[in-house]
């Protein structure tokens, strides 16, 4: 029963991140410009393969029509991928898993492409590593080689990057993003310095997730990952709290919406840790002590 249950949270988990991505490809945009406006990358290809000036080429409608073509095509692709998430089993995985792999893959280039267009901070790629590696690991759930331990180190994994990553941006080891600031402001009411100082201490704990959670004390590890999933769930949320007007309201959640869905497994994936721990826990002790794997795996 709680095997299934495991199983259904990363069905899901999956499904969102795609699902958001979808709705953000079809109703608002994606940084490709960012790589097809590139002159430094593009021109000699443009003007000496396709012998037009790069000038006409970044100017005409056709290019920015192609390009959003595009983008809407992806989304197409995310949206077949979050059904394929959802309908995946063992008995259908030669099929469903081509759109989830096709999707994962996007996924990596997309973060890519927005790390491009944040001058590379390394922070901005892995932020989105629950995001590009949770359909990644939903397909080794189906492997015939999955092991619960190895399971369990790869969603820590992903849980540290994108953790650690996030509090380097409210810590403050980049620019504080104005939107982080702008949403405490806009949730608690709080003055820019004290929305700043309340960043920089949530950073601090973001550092303090992606330690905790390998230390082998498993007490201490369920506590941490408890706080990893109210604070990655309130994360998402905060998008649509911060940013819902009354006045009109369908228009701001419609605005915000794609933002939490792909966020909202920033929570759900601690607490897929959780449950794994908790149902193979015992298991995995005696195995970890007789092959001496626990202090190696740190579970």
């Amino acid at each position: 029963m709680k095997s299934n249950r495991i199983e259904l949270l990363l069905k899901i988990s999956v499904f969102l991140i795609f699902l958001g991505r979808s709705l953000q490809h079809l109703f608002w945009d994606a940084p490709y410009r960012t790589f097809f406006w590139d002159e430094s990358i593009l021109q000699p290809i443009v003007e000496g393969f396709f012998n037009t000036p790069w000038q006409d080429y970044a100017t005409s409608h056709k290019t920015d029509s192609a390009i959003q073509n595009g983008i809407k095509i992806n989304g197409l692709i995310y949206l077949i991928a979050a059904i394929s998430a959802l309908v995946i089993k063992k008995t259908n995985l030669k099929w469903f898993r081509i759109p989830i792999i096709f999707g994962g893959i996007s996924l990596l280039l997309l973060t890519l492409l927005m790390t491009k267009e944040k001058f590379y901070h390394f922070a901005q790629f892995f932020e989105h590593s629950i995001q590009f590696g949770l359909p990644f690991a939903l397909l080794y759930n189906y492997s015939k080689k999955l092991n619960p331990l190895r399971l369990v180190v790869i969603l820590k994994i992903l849980v540290a990057f994108t953790f650690f990553s996030h509090g380097l941006y409210a810590f403050g080891f980049y620019p504080v993003p104005g939107k982080f600031v702008d949403m405490v402001i806009q949730i608690f009411g709080f003055s820019e310095g004290t929305s700043i100082t309340f960043l920089y201490i949530a950073g601090i704990l973001d550092f303090i997730i992606a330690i905790l959670i390998f230390i082998p004390i498993p007490r201490l590890q369920l506590y941490t990952l408890w706080y990893a999933v109210l604070w990655g769930l309130l994360t998402a949320f905060a998008r649509i709290v911060a940013n819902f007007y009354w006045d009109f309201p369908i228009q701001s959640i419609h605005q915000n919406l794609h933002q939490v869905l792909y966020r909202i497994p920033h929570g759900l994936t601690p607490l897929l840790v959780i449950l794994i721990i908790k149902k193979y826990y015992y298991e995995i002790k005696k195995t970890a002590f007789s092959d001496g794997l626990l202090k190696k795996l740190k579970i």
